[in-house]
């Protein structure tokens, strides 16, 4: 196995990050043309990790899906941090930390539109780490 860490500069602003580019610099560091899998996996409690479309309005779509589903209000006994942190916490629920995609012949197989995002609900957070692992068939 190989892996590397990628740190993401969120800015302290909620959203999606995309991975994507990352992900294909690093395969094509390690994969060749290679079959495997292309491990992403976020060590946050309070982050995770998707594979969909972006650049086409997803992104706000998905963030207020979660703040529709997790609200960001003082409902949650785990209450450290901003207004709402608890939300955060629960997001595991709806958004894992971590994804496995197939690599063939060392590139993603993924679909036409389909990306690798971070997703960050926590606004008091300034980066992220993300660890890449490609796994050899």
């Amino acid at each position: 196995m190989q892996s590397t860490e990628v740190t993401v500069q969120t800015g302290g602003r909620r959203g999606l990050y995309d991975l994507t580019d990352d992900c294909v610099r690093f395969l094509s560091d390690v994969a060749g043309v290679q079959d495997g899998l292309l491990h992403v996996f976020v060590p946050h409690a309070t982050a995770g990790v998707v594979v969909m479309e972006l650049h086409a309005g997803s992104e706000p779509d998905l963030m207020e899906a979660l703040d529709r589903l997790l609200p960001r209000d003082d409902r949650w006994v785990h209450r450290h941090g901003a207004r709402g942190h608890g939300a955060d916490h629960v997001l595991p629920l709806l958004t894992a930390p971590s994804v496995s995609v197939p690599v063939l012949e060392g590139r993603m197989a993924l679909g036409t539109w389909q990306s690798i995002a971070l997703v960050e609900p926590n606004e008091e957070k300034t980066s992220r780490q993300v660890r890449l692992s490609f796994i050899p068939a």
